[in-house]
């Protein structure tokens, strides 16, 4: 009979601590959240204390009633969802449900879904903590107020559908800001001039023009940077200094949630999303060949770079074993938490050291295998040794002008054996040591090259440097770093342009709006404030409600103030045009719509003439007959991608999917396959008969004949490395545009 319920989010995780637990416990999952507020209504009472009204999520009842049945039997119920507010408020909603005496319900928490962790955590579990649960509460009921209060005065100004958040602005505003700096940035021309310089005992090296005259050396043009390389070329150079000093560079701490995220997108070309979901797979549990399955890493939603006693001692004793006591520090290194970090949280870090990455290679997919070793490597080298290098800085003397050459050498490479942070820090290790010099010594003059360089705006943001961007101001919590970017994305308030954020016409329109009217409730300094606020409500300095009511008083106000100006602020958005209206002989302007910027008669309402922007997705005619009216089709462009509509609209509203000339490849399906986009607005191709059929390719089918089997159609894919080359879904072979064509 089963003596104990545990309850935790996810199948994954219940399988894993199942294993652990073994007879007498029950181990079920309740699927994330199983209430919150109400979808279509605010669900938060402004008059009575910001009580809020909390349903059942949809279609989380089988769940439940799954919940409450092996409740009833149980003599003990262990909540386990996540060490967080949020786990905390799911562990909170779950024993409201349960229907049974509160006596018998307990809450555990684990850094890590190991048999060690959870069977400690059933020995010593605790109370609901209302304090966690209260500031998420707080987050959640600030972040209801400004999405169904702003949401709708964006819906009034621009259109129906747009969604404003409280911290997802912030970082849209960010984005704006930084795009504004690169439209103003006017560069500066500047040069620079390089001597390379041979040595009595070597070379050759190279130096840098520094300084002229006991002043910074400003080259502003080639007129001048030739005057100089003419004045200096027939001149002796003379070594006046040479200083030798060790540096030491101190290994990075273990993995937060941010630091995570931002080496994954520059060591693995992971995506923020990416990161958290493989990192979640190693966190709940995974199968590598022991008796049961095994998280392999702690936490990965965490702000502290603490690492518990236990792991210290066993990662010191790796690195003695493995690198020898000369790479172990004397003491265990300690790293100090940002202000504001939940100290009971650890740092991300293997469950065991002794899990080398090769070692259980075999059993993990490719992104867990890179992601797991990041994650290893980085907290073994944490604790291992300085690197020590040998720094030479020469300065060299010519007419006035003084040069500066600066060489290093690694003394001994310390916790760099194991772990680089970057390839340019890799690059800067690999300059090598500059030749013997000495005080005095005259060098020869080999070659005198003068380079023009310009002043470059700020980068536009990354993934990763936007995380470190929000962590830095302040602005939202390591859970919330990937909601963020996604929902901007999915909004098309931002798109990506080499991999970095460039925000729409559509962004920097509604950011307009948020910051002229809200410019408090969207600023950094005031979400960094209400982050603070709500840290304190988690330690029960605050009271959710007064810390809520500080917030929405004066939100509230300055809400009522610009719904007052919608009107003026809507006129304010049409731009005029020198386009004049073909129907009435009015202007046209430029209006805001559900699928963009189009232009409209500025007569309307009596006159509604309206037709798209010139040279922004113009319609494209086709031969394709229109099966309601006769009339040709004409290829559109709406908010899931490309679509046939009728020429005839709005006389005729009919509209088909758009081929691609392509039938589906599954066996007995008479479809076409069609361009789709996801909601975030990736573009795939899918099967015309779905969901009778589910076929669906992120590349483009083409129909050509694969010349290993004969099957048709390929896939059209192109990498640096092969540059174009077909795939057969069948076979599963690659084949080069030659031989296709050649078939």
């Amino acid at each position: 009979m089963v003596n104990s319920l545990v309850i935790v989010e996810s199948p994954a995780k219940a399988r894993t601590i199942k294993r652990f637990l073994g007879k007498g416990f029950e181990v079920k999952a309740s699927m994330g959240h199983i209430k919150d507020l109400p979808e279509k209504e605010l669900g938060v009472d402004v008059q009575h204390g910001y009580q809020p009204h909390y349903t059942i999520v949809k279609g989380k009842q089988k769940v439940i009633k799954e919940l409450k049945t092996s409740a009833r039997k149980a003599e003990a119920i262990y909540l386990a969802p996540d060490p967080d507010r949020e786990g905390e408020a799911i562990a909170w909603h779950v024993a409201q449900v349960l229907g049974v005496d509160g006596k018998k319900i307990h809450r555990i928490l684990f850094n890590e879904v190991t048999k060690r962790a959870v069977s400690a955590a059933v020995k010593h579990p605790r109370a609901i903590d209302m304090s966690l649960v209260n500031a998420q509460q707080a987050r959640r009921i600030m972040d209801r107020l400004v999405g169904y209060k702003v949401s709708p005065f964006l819906w009034r100004t621009l259109y129906r559908g747009l969604s404003a958040g409280r911290v997802q602005s912030v970082a849209l505003r960010l984005i704006c800001e930084r795009e504004e700096r690169i439209e103003q940035f006017v560069p500066q021309e500047y040069w620079s001039i390089a001597a390379n310089l041979r040595g009595k005992e070597g070379g050759p090296f190279v130096a840098l023009l520094a300084t002229i005259d006991g002043h910074k050396a400003a080259v502003p043009d080639q007129a001048e940077a030739e005057r100089i390389v003419e004045l200096l070329r027939e001149k002796s150079f003379t070594v006046t200094k040479v200083e030798h000093q060790k540096q030491s560079r101190h290994p990075p701490p273990p993995f937060i949630t941010s630091s995570l995220q931002q080496d994954a997108a520059r060591a693995l070309g992971f995506n923020v999303r990416k990161t958290m979901r493989v990192a979640q797979q190693l966190y709940e549990g995974l199968d590598i060949g022991q008796q049961s399955p095994v998280g392999l890493i702690t936490y990965m939603r965490t702000d502290a770079p603490r690492v518990a006693q236990e792991a210290l001692q066993e990662v010191r004793r790796f690195i003695e074993a493995k690198f020898g006591k000369a790479y172990l520090p004397a003491e265990p290194r300690r790293y100090k938490s940002k202000r504001g970090a939940q100290e009971a949280h650890e740092a991300i870090r293997p469950t065991s050291v002794s899990r080398r990455p090769e070692d259980i290679k075999p059993h993990l997919e490719k992104d867990q295998y890179r992601l797991y070793q990041l994650i290893w490597k980085r907290f073994v080298a944490s604790q291992m040794k300085s690197a020590v290098f040998d720094v030479t800085k020469v300065l060299i003397e010519a007419n006035g002008h003084a040069f500066k050459a600066t060489g290093s050498a690694p003394i001994f490479d310390g916790f760099l054996s194991i772990y680089q942070e970057s390839q340019e820090e890799k690059t800067k290790e690999e300059e090598g040591m500059l030749p013997p010099l000495s005080q005095g010594e005259h060098l020869k003059l080999l070659t005198l090259t003068p380079e023009q360089h310009f002043t470059k705006p700020p980068p536009r943001f990354t993934e990763a440097s936007l995380v470190k961007a929000l962590e830095t101001e302040g602005i939202g919590r390591p859970s919330t770093y990937a909601q963020i970017i996604t929902t901007l994305r999915n909004r098309t308030y931002v798109h990506m342009e080499q991999k970095r954020f460039a925000p729409t016409d559509l962004g920097r329109t509604v950011n307009k709006l948020l910051v002229q009217n809200f410019p408090d409730i969207f600023g950094v300094k005031f979400t960094a404030k209400m982050e603070e606020e709500l840290d304190r409500v988690e330690t029960g300095e605050y009271k959710w409600v007064e810390v809520l009511d500080d917030f929405y008083q004066p939100f509230s106000r300055v809400l009522e103030e610009a719904n007052k100006k919608k009107a003026d602020l809507k006129s304010s958005l049409q731009e005029p045009t020198d386009q004049i209206c073909e129907k009435c002989g009015g202007e046209m302007v430029v209006k805001w719509g559900r699928n963009g910027r189009f232009l409209a008669c500025s007569n309307f309402p009596q006159c509604r003439n309206t037709k798209p922007m010139p040279g922004e997705e113009p319609e494209v005619a086709t031969s394709e007959v229109c099966d309601r009216c006769g009339s040709l089709m004409v290829v559109k462009t709406g908010r899931f991608g490309r679509f046939l509509a009728c020429s005839k609209y709005p006389t005729c509203r009919n509209t088909k999917p758009l081929r691609i000339g392509v039938r589906c490849p599954q066996e007995g399906c008479e479809g076409h396959l069609i361009e789709r986009k996801t909601k975030s607005g990736k573009l795939f191709y899918g099967c015309s008969q779905y969901p009778a059929c589910t076929f669906a390719s992120w590349q483009k089918p083409v129909d050509r004949v694969c010349p290993h089997c004969g099957a048709r159609p390929l896939v059209e894919r192109q990498t640096k490395a092969k540059g174009k080359f077909y795939h057969c879904l069948k076979c599963g072979e690659e084949s080069s545009p030659e031989e296709v064509e050649g078939e």
